[in-house]
C-alpha cells in the first residue's frame, strides 16, 4: 500500500487540549489540571515534519463524578458528591520553520480555548453540608508551545517539546466552575513514533510531566504530575484518502503531593488509567492535507479524582 507520501503531510499536531481544557477531573486544585487524557495520544497529534503551517480546530465534551464521600479542593472549598460536565472549542495552530535545530523539524504554537462547564456539589460549611451549582462560559487558560523539535529516521520519528498554560481563564474564588486554573503550568514532553509506510501500521508513544505554581488566591500549589499517552493506528485506503482505526489510552500519576496552606486535606495524590476507540480520516489535497479524528476515552481504576469520560473531535489542515 503506498501511502508514504500522504503519511509525510499527515504528521500534524493536536496537542491541544491536554493542556487548556478546563474540566473537572484530577485531584489538583480546582478538581482540574491543565494535562487532559487524549490530547497527545494518536497520529494526528504528531509534531509536524512539513514546513508550513497547521491550523486547528478542537472540540472536547467531559462528564464525570465523584462519591459524595470524597472530599475535594475547589477554588477554597471543599466539596463532595461532585457532578461535572465540561465542554470546550479551541482553535490555533502551529507553524515549522524550513531551518531546522539540532537536526530537528522546528515548530511553534499556540490555541485559545473557549470553555463552558457546570459544576453541582455539596460543600462543607460551618452549619453542615449545602447542596450547590455553579456553571460559566468564558475564555480558558491559553496554550502556547514555544518549541516543539521532530526527528525523523526511516519509519522513525523522535519528538521533544515544551508547553507552558497562562492564567488567562476565569478564575473566582469559591465558586464551584472556572474555566481557569489560575496559576502557570509548564509541561516538557517527549515521545517516540512508529510509522509502517508499507502496511499504514502506525504507533505512537509520549511522555510528560506536568510542573504547576502556586495559585496565589487560594494559597494551593498543585503537585507534579507524569502522564503517558500510547496508541495503535491503522490506516486503510478509502476513497481518495486513508482511514484510520486505532485505539488511545493513558496512564496519570501524580508524583509530587500538593501543598501550601490552602492544601487542607494534605499531600492528596491521585491517579487514573483509560482506553477507548479512535477512527481517523486522512485527505491528501493537492499538497496540502484535511485531517479530522473522533474518539472516546473512559477513565477507570480512579483513586482521588473523579472519574469520567471524555469525546474528543479534531480537525486539522496543513498547508
Amino acid at each position: 500500500m503506498k501511502i508514504a507520501r500522504t503519511r509525510n503531510r499527515v504528521s500534524l499536531k493536536a496537542l491541544a487540549l491536554s493542556f487548556v481544557i478546563c474540566s473537572p477531573l484530577v485531584a489538583e486544585e480546582g478538581g482540574a489540571g491543565h494535562y487532559m487524557p487524549g490530547g497527545m495520544g494518536t497520529l494526528i497529534d504528531t509534531p509536524p515534519t512539513k514546513p508550513g503551517w497547521v491550523a486547528e480546530a478542537i472540540y472536547m465534551h467531559y462528564s464525570g463524578e465523584a462519591s459524595i464521600s470524597r472530599s475535594f479542593p475547589i477554588a477554597g472549598l471543599l466539596a463532595a458528591g461532585i457532578e461535572a460536565t465540561s465542554d470546550a472549542a479551541m482553535v490555533g495552530g502551529f507553524y515549522t520553520f524550513e531551518q531546522m535545530l539540532f537536526g530537528a523539524h522546528y515548530s511553534v504554537g499556540g490555541f485559545l480555548p473557549v470553555v463552558s462547564m457546570e459544576v453541582a456539589a455539596s460543600l462543607d460549611t460551618p452549619v453542615g453540608k449545602v447542596s450547590r451549582t455553579d456553571s460559566v462560559t468564558d475564555i480558558g487558560d491559553i496554550n502556547i508551545v514555544p518549541a516543539m523539535l521532530a526527528w525523523k529516521s526511516g519509519s522513525w520519528q523522535f519528538d521533544a517539546l515544551l508547553t507552558v498554560y497562562a492564567p488567562t481563564g476565569d478564575f473566582e474564588t469559591g465558586r464551584l466552575a472556572n474555566t481557569g486554573l489560575n496559576y502557570w503550568t509548564f509541561e516538557p514532553t517527549v515521545g517516540i513514533n512508529y510509522n509502517n509506510e508499507k502496511t499504514g501500521f502506525n504507533f505512537a508513544l509520549h511522555t510528560g510531566i506536568t510542573l504547576n505554581t502556586e495559585n496565589d488566591d487560594t494559597s494551593y500549589k498543585s503537585g507534579s504530575v507524569l502522564h503517558t499517552e500510547v496508541s495503535i493506528t491503522q490506516l486503510l485506503p478509502l476513497g481518495k484518502g486513508y482511514l484510520g482505526i486505532g485505539a488511545n489510552a493513558f496512564l496519570y500519576e501524580q508524583i509530587t503531593g500538593d501543598s501550601g496552606s490552602g492544601a487542607r486535606l494534605g499531600s492528596f495524590k491521585s491517579r487514573s488509567i483509560g482506553v477507548g476507540p479512535a477512527l481517523s480520516y486522512f485527505l491528501p489535497i493537492g499538497d496540502n492535507t484535511l485531517a479530522a479524528e473522533v474518539k472516546w476515552i473512559p477513565e477507570r481504576n480512579t483513586e482521588k479524582r473523579m472519574e469520567g469520560d471524555s469525546m474528543w473531535l479534531k480537525v486539522v489542515y496543513q498547508f
